[in-house]
């Protein structure tokens, strides 16, 4: 019989369908509750989302939790056997939480999800600040893709699942979608892992 996990956390969050998309992968039913970060049902430590329930568990941030999914529930199937291909998708799952999430959702994902779900007006001020750094970025990550494949050489890994809805929120918006456009291996990529079924079955509502 699956295991039934609990998530705890926003349902727009990057975070949360990362989680989302390890259980899929894993062939674990889940449940999504609504709760806001800072809310006081929050049970984080830091306010942070998601928090996981799992095998009797109590689990955070989604690095560990990913890792366990996977090794507990689906024999470790989204982490290379090989360590130097092991090294290379935990390189880009630092890259994704440390560096382009940070980069992402700061410059342009929160900016719009204000103005279109909050109502305010729209910080261009902010956006403008991080267009360069993010076009930087999409620059970088594409031409790592060009070179040697990237991540994406050892098949569908863990990098997958963090990178992808990193990099599909930032394409959720306007300058997001044009920078990401003028990127076409990285393009071909998102567009790859729309069809896997972990991914289509945990679609946010705002895509299109």
């Amino acid at each position: 019989m699956s295991a039934q996990v609990r998530i705890f956390g926003t349902v727009t969050s990057t975070y949360t369908r990362i989680v989302q998309i390890a259980c899929e992968e894993a062939g674990l039913t889940h449940e999504t509750i609504a709760t806001a970060a800072r809310s006081p049902a929050n049970r984080h430590p830091f306010g942070k989302v998601p928090v996981v329930e799992i095998d009797g568990l109590e689990l955070i941030e989604s690095v560990a939790i990913a890792h366990y999914i996977d090794n507990a529930h689906n024999d470790g199937a989204l982490q290379p056997d090989d360590p130097a291909s092991l090294a290379v998708s935990d390189k880009w799952i630092a890259l994704a939480n440390n560096y382009l999430f940070p980069l992402f959702e700061n410059g342009l994902v929160m900016p719009w999800i204000m103005h279109r779900i909050g109502g305010f007006p729209l910080d261009t001020e902010a956006i403008d600040r991080a267009l360069p750094q993010i076009s930087l970025t999409l620059g970088y990550v594409e031409a790592q893709l060009a070179d040697d494949g990237a991540w994406t050489t050892a098949g569908f890994t863990l990098a997958d699942v963090f990178l992808y809805p990193v990099l599909r929120g930032l394409q959720l918006t306007p300058q997001g979608e044009m920078g990401i456009a003028q990127c076409d291996h990285l393009s071909a990529w998102l567009s790859r892992c729309e069809k896997r079924p972990s991914i289509a079955a945990t679609r946010w509502e705002s895509e299109p």
